[in-house]
């Protein structure tokens, strides 16, 4: 099927190249084709849509300029902010939680943006479909969103509108995508020196920002009335005593939550800016988040290895190496991505598998048994082959499966982290568990050359 953009008409068609009611393109510039209307607000619609230029014709998500402010300024304004939406899109770059904007233009006299489509529910729908959230699931939400925001207030963009409502959950991975920025905001020195259009969803806006004068900690008070909200499924309004001047969210809990995270939340709520947490980072920290150069949460991870779970601790880590690399999509990280990988991140993962596996684990671990080898750089097929046999990677000769590693701690000294099936080298003589490192495929006599670059790695960050 194919829907018409029209507005008067919105007519559903067979997939032809005109609407057969008004007569309208249903292709937008010969690329783009709508198939369901997804929603509207107070800018346009958005619809569902495929990209008919490419083989597998992946969905998209066509926005479409269609003000309900009247009168010529408010239109002007209007019009300013949806095409600010493209272009901070636009300037935040690739990030893996916030949609990718693929195009922006004009046709037919109306405005369009075209975006990557995110499969799942948004979290109003989670918390209409669950009921109140978990404390677990709010320091996850934290922990999930707390970095995306660092990296768009580091543009510096302030997003201006976070609610329930655009924090998507992504249906692939379960992450937290934020979506909609429409209403954002350049904060440059100047435009934050000038009080702007009051903008933004009633019961998440901060005080400031409802006069116009948003900050980075304007976004920060918003997370905080979302999290109350998705904690209690009451209404912000409701949670707000006006007499008081206060949030009384613990008035309405049916969970418990513990004092770390209530401070925390205590203070995101605050009316006064200056008594409000002024980055994500300070959140992160007083949540106790393990530290990150890439905005990387690896609160997960010190979960799983905390309870000993070494399979999905050594899954994890794979995945967010991969994060931190921008090679989710890819899942395998190049020689060039462990050459440049960040310091701070390689060593907190290190100093979590080394902490809670006794110091049997970890990379440092694998790199001091590595170099007692007298392995370099360079590939080496005699050390690799030692190296294997030392950490349980090999046995009688020959490379295990990833599924064939033992996940527990009587494996041998250095025998994880692994960094999971997602870097498995193959080679003639079986498959070995490449040390996470690129499997640079070049056939020389019938063998597979493995190039080692973590050890080098290691060494530059004194881990």
């Amino acid at each position: 099927m194919s829907q018409c953009l029209n507005p008067d008409c919105l007519q559903l068609n067979s997939k032809t190249t005109f609407c057969q009611k008004c007569g309208s393109k249903l292709l937008l510039t010969d690329r783009y084709r709508a198939l369901e209307i997804l929603g509207q607000g107070g800018f346009g619609r958005t619809f569902l849509a495929v990209d008919e230029h490419k083989p597998s014709q992946p969905y998209c998500v066509i926005k479409q300029f269609l003000p309900q402010a009247q009168g010529t300024n408010n239109q002007q304004k209007a019009e300013e902010l949806f095409k600010q939406e493209a272009i901070q899109l636009e300037q935040l770059g690739k990030h893996q939680q916030i949609p990718e904007l693929f195009a922006y233009f004009i046709q037919d006299h109306r405005q369009y943006l075209v975006q990557e489509y995110i499969e799942g529910q948004n979290l109003a729908q989670e918390l209409a479909e669950t009921g109140a959230f978990s404390e677990a699931k709010i320091i996850n939400l934290l922990g999930d969103l707390l970095p995306v925001l660092a990296f768009i207030h580091q543009k510096p963009v302030i997003h201006r509108d976070i609610k329930p409502e655009n924090i998507i959950r992504r249906k692939s991975d379960n992450k937290l995508v934020l979506v909609d920025f429409g209403a954002a905001k350049a904060a440059t020195r100047t435009a934050l020196a000038v009080t702007g259009t009051v903008i933004g969803s009633a019961g998440y806006v901060a005080p400031e920002q409802a006069v116009g004068k948003p900050t980075f900690a304007s976004d920060l008070y918003s997370l905080g009335v979302t999290c109350i909200h998705l904690l209690t499924n009451i209404e912000p309004f409701d949670l707000f005593d006006v007499n008081e001047g206060d949030w009384v969210w613990r008035n309405y809990l049916k969970v418990n939550v513990n004092n770390t995270l209530g401070r925390v939340l205590d203070k995101l709520l605050q009316q006064v800016t200056k008594k409000r947490f002024q980055t994500a980072q300070e959140v992160l920290e007083a949540l106790q988040f393990t530290p990150s150069a890439t905005w990387v949460n690896y609160g997960q991870l010190e979960q799983l290895l905390k309870a000993g779970k070494w399979k999905e601790a050594d899954e994890e880590t794979t995945n967010k190496m991969l994060e931190v690399a921008r090679r989710t999509k890819e899942g395998w990280l190049r020689v060039e991505d462990i050459d440049n990988f960040p310091c701070e991140d390689l060593r907190t993962i290190d100093q979590l598998w080394v902490k809670y596996s006794d110091g049997r684990f970890g990379f440092s671990v694998q790199k001091h048994i590595y170099q007692s080898l007298k392995g370099t750089r360079s590939y080496d097929r005699k050390v690799w082959s030692a190296f294997g046999d030392q950490v349980g990677w090999r046995v009688g000769g020959s490379w295990l499966y990833h599924t064939d590693l033992k996940f527990n701690q009587t494996a041998p000294e250095g025998h994880l982290p692994s960094v999971g099936d997602k870097t498995v080298s193959i080679g003639w003589d079986g498959v070995g568990v490449v040390w996470g490192l690129e499997a640079r495929y070049k056939k020389r006599k019938r063998k597979w050359v493995v190039v080692s670059s973590l050890a080098s790695r290691l060494v530059d960050c004194k881990i």
